[in-house]
């Protein structure tokens, strides 16, 4: 009979060799599938509500903020020598990112990637602008687990626009520098404001990597103490986000590090100078969660031999036992052959005689277990 592989195991195949079923993501990547190159389809996580994009414009002395709800208010701030910074939270509107990228003269595969929740992270250079994915990485706290989100960047002359699939707080650092004139952000160019961006995304892992060292440091806990199957469940669930964090930092960063080519002009040398040190960050991202990683798997080792040594000591008590009652075993059944001719079955202190000599004796075959220690 064909014994089954347990669940646990088959999802660790799934996660980390894709060998064995498909997963949510890959299902849903197969919905753009047979459809020309440059088709604008919504892939992702089904959102609903209106997009809504706000505009940052700022110089070294000027300043303005407005929140818009069509994409045509964006238009007048193509050519302004200012720096001008578009959010759009939400890419699940087709119009709204076909009407952004005519305007500011996208390529139809950029917004077809934008619109693609699922891309790798990557960085293209299309000349007069270049294309920037990150993912960003976040602890939610109600379900204690880390998700992702995709981030994309278009960095065009004076002009940053940035793609979100949810409204979040991530950049908010960056509005409250520029609004306050803080920093050097309002006095250099648009590329230092991209620089900026990927940075914060790139400091948010560090705070997702504390989580994940308190989670780790828990089960370490838990498996020196008292280690149950929730616990093996819980290694492999961080085991799996460890995973996922990797497979973003990794093409991080080659983007930081494609960035700072010399053919990529449109970002000047003070802002590559900067983007040094946003790469230093991804490697030391890369060293933890490489000894995350190791530490997880010593995980799993230690709690299959915990699970062995205490199967050890119950298999070592249950053989105790059984060698102790099968003495007691012997000499009950000795008195059980029913002969006649058996002079202790007539004698009037026979009975307890025998039941004082079992007792006795288990008592000795226990002192003797103790002193070799075998209990």
């Amino acid at each position: 009979m064909r014994k089954e592989l347990p669940k646990w195991f088959l999802h660790s195949l799934e996660t980390e060799w894709g060998g064995i079923k498909l997963s949510e993501e890959h299902k849903r990547i197969s919905e753009g599938v047979g459809l020309p190159p440059g088709t604008p389809v919504y892939i992702g996580e089904e959102r609903k509500g209106k997009v809504k994009i706000s505009i940052i414009d700022y110089s070294e002395t000027e300043f303005q903020e407005k929140i818009v709800e069509t994409a045509e208010e964006c238009f007048p701030f193509k050519e302004k020598p200012t720096v001008t910074w578009i959010n759009v939270i939400g890419v699940h509107d087709v119009n709204i990112l076909q009407s952004l990228g005519t305007h500011f003269g996208l390529h139809p595969l950029v917004i077809e990637d934008i619109m693609n929740t699922y891309r790798r992270p990557k960085m293209e250079d299309y000349g007069e602008y270049i294309y920037i994915v990150v993912r960003m990485v976040y602890y939610d706290k109600e379900t204690s687990e880390i998700s992702s989100e995709q981030i994309s960047i278009v960095l065009r002359n004076n002009t940053v626009i940035s793609f979100m699939e949810k409204e979040g707080n991530i950049f908010d650092p960056i509005k409250d520098r520029i609004h306050n004139n803080k920093g050097l952000i309002r006095g250099m160019k648009a590329d230092y404001l991209t620089y900026a961006l990927i940075d914060a995304v790139t400091d948010n892992y560090f705070l997702t990597l504390e989580r994940l060292s308190e989670r780790i440091e828990a089960i370490e806990e838990q498996l020196v103490k008292d280690p149950q199957k929730e616990t093996i469940n819980e290694i492999h669930k961080t085991r799996r986000e460890t995973l996922m964090l990797r497979r973003a930092v990794l093409p991080l960063r080659e983007v930081v590090n494609g960035l700072q080519r010399p053919e990529i002009t449109i970002i000047e040398k003070s802002t590559k100078i900067y983007l040094r040190d946003v790469y230093d960050h991804t490697v030391q991202i890369m060293d933890v969660m490489e000894t995350f990683r190791d530490m997880l798997s010593n995980m799993v080792e230690l709690y299959m031999s915990s699970i062995s040594l205490r199967l050890n000591e119950v298999m070592k008590f249950l053989t105790v036992i059984v060698t102790i009652f099968t003495v007691l075993t012997f000499i009950v059944g000795n008195y059980g052959m029913n002969f006649r001719n058996m002079p202790e079955i007539e004698w009037k202190w026979g009975y307890p005689t025998v039941l004082i000599g079992m007792l006795v004796l288990s008592l000795i075959m226990l002192i003797w277990f103790r002193k070799k220690k075998w209990i």
